[in-house]
């Protein structure tokens, strides 16, 4: 328990049987109480890594998409009575040895959603994709200018939630539409239009290769940016 917080961390993977090993073993130590690793269609051996490492696996059996794995996991928080949900990558890019940045705003300030920045000062990232690069500075502006409030990373999946915030009635994260990457940038959008206490905190994203992304140009940039659109334009709720 973390100051009477009981706190999960939720890790969607498809695939990373070299590198899931790593984040449960950086998150063991820290004050998670439970590490849940839900395995999106992985035809690889991923889930059986992380449940030798002593995380919790919940299956897709076929490949759904990272906001359905977030979503199943979720849930179960949900379920658990979890207090605090943190939400990581599964192919070691963020640091769960950072997770206190997230939590402490969260228990102590009382935010509702913490949004880690590596470009905040206090942050680090290396290793990045030119692309991805592009895509976090682009959207920075679109997306601080859509939603009226200044983030400066806002495609960084490293997150925290509050239960309070996810169990609103007016946030649906039931709607297959987010089954892919648009889940993550809806509950930031909600989270700042509802008028929930959101903060930004510096952490570290070190991609372990170039080749560790699995977004595509073009196609997935539209997954990301389309709930900030469609929430602003009420195309979707």
């Amino acid at each position: 328990m973390y100051k009477n917080k009981r706190i999960i961390l939720i890790v969607p993977v498809f695939n990373e049987k070299e590198l899931i090993g790593r984040v449960v073993d950086k998150a063991k130590g820290t004050p998670i109480d439970e590490i849940c690793v839900i395995s999106d269609g992985s035809t690889d051996d991923s889930p059986e890594v992380a449940r030798s490492k002593g995380a919790t696996i919940l299956f897709h059996q076929k490949r759904k998409g990272i906001g359905a794995g977030i979503r199943t996991g979720i849930k179960y928080a949900l379920t658990h009575n979890f207090d605090i949900i943190v939400v990581c990558a599964g192919n070691d890019k963020d640091n769960p040895q950072e997770v206190d940045r997230l939590l402490k705003p969260i228990v102590e300030e009382g935010y509702d959603y913490i949004q880690g920045s590596r470009y905040m000062k206090g942050g680090k990232w290396g290793n990045t994709p030119f692309y991805r690069v592009l895509l976090s500075k682009v959207f920075f502006l679109f997306s601080s200018l859509l939603v009226g409030k200044r983030f400066t990373d806002f495609t960084n999946g490293f997150r925290a939630y509050t239960k309070e915030f996810i169990k609103d009635e007016r946030i649906n994260i039931n709607q297959e539409w987010l089954n892919a990457y648009e889940l993550e940038p809806y509950l930031h959008c909600k989270a700042v239009t509802l008028g929930y206490r959101v903060k930004e905190v510096p952490v570290t994203k070190i991609y372990p290769n170039k080749k560790t992304s699995k977004i595509r140009p073009f196609i997935d940039w539209w997954k990301i940016i389309r709930p900030v659109i469609y929430l602003k334009l009420r195309i979707k709720k």
